[in-house]
């Protein structure tokens, strides 16, 4: 099967998100499907490309011109997928459904090449927050029901067997651990714990929650110490405005570090020492109830204990997962102490139990539904 993998935004390896995405890719290719990846490239100099495989196949120069081409000419990518005799584009929704991208999958039908796109979190519509980006947001809602007309199905990461109309093909964010060390050492103090939470900080992390719980927490003395470790940056001044302004506001600075953004050997470090790992608190905010998160993953895939508040079928029955109401309640931090003490975490059995997680292993459900579609 040769399958065109397509996003419509830069491909940066220090990019959570671009990491997913390499991850994805991998896996189908060791799956055995010859992906040709192709994206949207600005150089050094400004300069705007398509990309396939690393190797430009349309040049759009410069300014205000090549921004317009990249969002309403898609014929390079669609002259590029029939030359090489393409089967099948996997698309990552960029949230922008309307006539331009309409067509661009009505010309890859007339060549029978079949789409599915991957819409990466549904419902998305209350994650759009600003005026700029709620227009956008209308323009999408005008013509995705009719792109979805255009596909053969959804890749989704919920329990939605339908979005937009078009049928679902349900997979987990998955894992490539050979990307993630596990978790070397079991914090043995008994009069401390440590919290970590990583991610672009975004309002439905739910990060303040914490923040305020911590603030309960120590309104007397207390000499059990617990500490939150942020690691990354607030995607926008909201961020910094709940999350991090109200860390000096409160007088934790002791107890709440903010790391900034992390990785490698550092980001592997601050696990070594961290405890629990803080999920998403605040998805009843944009107004999902079942997801089934990275962060998630990631976290089981260190071998950490964590904490969420959405619904995510494959972790909810886990013993080493803790629920938190999904509310806006303060954290209250007790119960955690308490649970992190309620038996011995062995960051292996944790890792082990998550083996059917591996992106190699979801990315083959989607290959799975093309050859029932193929043949």
């Amino acid at each position: 099967m040769k399958l065109l993998f397509l996003i419509f935004h830069g491909f940066s390896e220090s990019s959570g998100v671009s990491k997913k995405i390499y991850y994805q890719v991998k896996a189908l290719r060791d799956c055995g499907v010859d992906v040709h990846f192709c994206y949207y490239d600005i150089d050094a100099t400004g300069r705007r490309s398509w990309v396939v495989n690393d190797k430009k196949i349309i040049d759009l120069g410069y300014g205000k011109w090549a921004k317009i081409k990249k969002r309403i000419d898609f014929s390079p990518i669609v002259r590029y997928a029939k030359e090489n005799q393409i089967d099948f584009t996997y698309i990552r929704s960029y949230h922008n459904a309307n006539p331009f991208t309409i067509h661009f999958v009505k010309e890859l039908n007339k060549a029978n090449i079949r789409s599915v796109i991957e819409v990466p979190t549904y419902p998305y519509d209350q994650e759009y927050i600003t005026l700029r980006s709620k227009i956008d947001l209308a323009v999408d809602k005008c013509f995705r029901w009719q792109l979805a007309k255009q596909l053969v199905g959804i890749v989704t990461f919920s329990e939605a067997t339908t979005i937009f109309g078009q049928k679902t093909i349900r997979i987990s964010n998955g894992i490539d651990f050979s990307a993630i060390r596990m978790k070397s050492m079991v914090n043995d103090t008994i009069k401390q714990i440590h919290l970590i939470g990583v991610a672009e900080v975004h309002f439905w992390h739910g990060f303040d929650r914490v923040i305020k719980g911590l603030a309960e927490y120590y309104k007397k003395e207390r000499e059990y110490k617990v500490y939150f470790h942020i690691v990354g940056e607030a995607f926008s001044e909201r961020e910094k405005r709940d999350v991090f302004e109200p860390i000096k506001a409160l007088g934790l600075e002791e107890y709440v570090i903010a790391h900034g953004a992390q990785h490698g050997e550092a980001l592997d470090n601050l696990f070594d020492s961290s405890d629990l790992g803080i999920g998403s608190l605040g998805r009843h905010r944009s107004n999902i109830t079942q997801i089934k998160t990275l962060k998630n993953r990631e976290y089981a895939a260190r071998g950490i204990p964590f904490v969420y508040s959405e619904m995510d079928s494959d972790f909810d029955s886990r013993d080493y997962v803790f629920k938190e109401p999904a509310d806006e309640s303060p954290i209250n931090i007790e119960p955690l102490i308490e649970f992190y003490h309620s038996k011995s975490w062995s960051p292996q059995e944790i890792r082990d139990s998550i083996q059917d997680l591996s992106w190699k292993q979801q990315m083959q459900k989607v290959i799975n539904y093309l050859n029932a579609i193929k043949g």
